[in-house]
């Protein structure tokens, strides 16, 4: 382990970096259950209400090509405060949002504030780590975001269902304000070397070309763009295919994506034990089994017009599965080769990933005809795409850290 951040134990540093990387599955999770009652109540078209999803995405990843670099210039801690009470105030509006348009703004202001906690959190990690020790405390980090998946859909199930759409972006709001809170009460700065030309033009876009250049970086940002794409697919999808069309109550749907969450969180879990046995590579490449296994079982259910809710969940629980084994590794080894420049990379490979997920909202807002099949051919696709990148350019290009240590 690095020495700077001393104040800041193992465990300290795992719970903080959870709930600072909970807060993107509270964000899109919480509220899934209550996209049917929004849409009806606010008189909304499929393609707006896919908008509150895409939204949050886009606005996270061109935020995070500013939060990144702000952390570089002048630390992590006061990004941190600054981005979670912009997510907070956000979540406010959200919830008292009069109509789509309005809705839509608020939720892109959260992705905003989201922005910067997702890379401060991934840069925490490497000002305090190297990277194969930053994997396993990213493991545990995700262990703790996945107890925050699988909570949220079920909170967002009940609370729609007691108290309509408005009350689970009420909690929202509620949750990043305690984020705050315990941010600003027990987190310290972890940077202790400042960048003065981290948002200089010229510095910040030669940054960024040296980053994208290296080829761990483009392995690993890869990997976690496609796998990213596969499981947002399913967040922005799957209450209008398991509500509207296998026939759960929101309820219902609340419970099945937590049960989801459970076999992400159980895959962090395995993660940590592939990572000690075969390393981040060679943990990736056995992920991407159980990945193609979920997505080509979704894919063959849809194109065979199956309402059989069983096997759509065990599709579902397979693609989860290998995420918690490619997340945790992908997003440690995507800022690895760069000790000093962490928040810029850490925000190019947020990036990536925003702009993957808002293709694919825009894609499922056309897509989606009342059957599975564009779900289950749009996860088919992802899991090829990943399970390609990792048996590829990961076990050619993941390991090559060293390569990047004078970025």
């Amino acid at each position: 382990m690095i020495s700077r951040g001393s104040q800041l134990s193992p465990a300290l540093a795992a719970l903080a970096i959870a709930l600072l990387l909970g807060l993107q599955p509270v964000t899109t999770d919480l509220y899934l259950p209550a996209l049917p009652l929004l849409a009806r109540e606010l008189a909304a078209p499929m393609s707006a209400t896919q908008l509150t999803m895409s939204f949050v995405l886009l606005a996270f990843g061109i935020g995070q090509l500013v939060m990144g670099p702000l952390s570089d210039r002048h630390g992590r801690r006061p990004v941190l405060l600054g981005g979670l009470a912009l997510h907070t105030l956000a979540s406010v509006g959200a919830a008292l949002a009069p109509n789509i348009e309005a809705l839509i703004a608020a939720r892109a202001l959260q992705g905003l504030g989201l922005a910067a906690s997702v890379v401060c959190a991934r840069a925490m990690v490497r000002d305090l780590y190297e990277p194969h020790e930053g994997a396993h405390v990213m493991a545990w980090a995700l262990s703790g975001l996945g107890v925050l998946a699988l909570g949220s859909p079920l909170l967002g199930g009940w609370l729609t269902a007691a108290a309509g759409w408005r009350a689970p972006l009420g909690a929202v709001a509620a949750i990043a304000a305690i984020t705050l809170g315990i941010v600003a009460w027990r987190v310290p700065e972890t940077s202790t070397r400042r960048d003065p030309d981290a948002l200089r033009p010229g510095p910040l876009a030669a940054g960024f070309r040296r980053v994208a250049r290296h080829p761990a970086f483009r392995a690993w940002a890869t990997l976690v763009s496609a796998t990213y794409g596969g499981l947002f697919l399913m967040l922005a999808g799957s209450s209008f295919v398991y509500i509207g069309v296998l026939g759960l109550s929101p309820w219902g749907y609340g419970l099945a994506l937590a049960s989801a969450s459970l076999a992400y969180l159980v895959g962090t879990f395995y993660c940590r034990h592939l990572l000690t046995r075969h390393g981040l590579a060679g943990a990736v490449r056995r992920g991407a089994l159980f990945t193609l296994a979920g997505g080509l079982g979704m894919a063959a259910l849809g194109l065979a017009g199956s309402h059989e809710i069983v096997w759509v969940l065990v599709a579902h629980w397979l693609y989860n599965f290998g995420h918690g084994i490619h997340q945790p590794c992908g997003q440690a080894g995507a800022v690895g080769a760069f000790p000093h420049a962490a928040g810029l990379a850490s925000a190019l490979a947020g990036f990536m990933l925003a702009l993957v997920a808002f293709g694919v909202g825009l894609w499922l807002g056309q897509a989606l005809d009342g059957t599975l099949r564009p779900l289950g051919l749009g996860l088919g696709f992802w899991a090829i795409a990943t399970s390609a990148v990792a048996w590829t350019l990961v076990q050619r290009d993941g390991e090559r850290f060293e390569l990047g240590s004078a970025a």
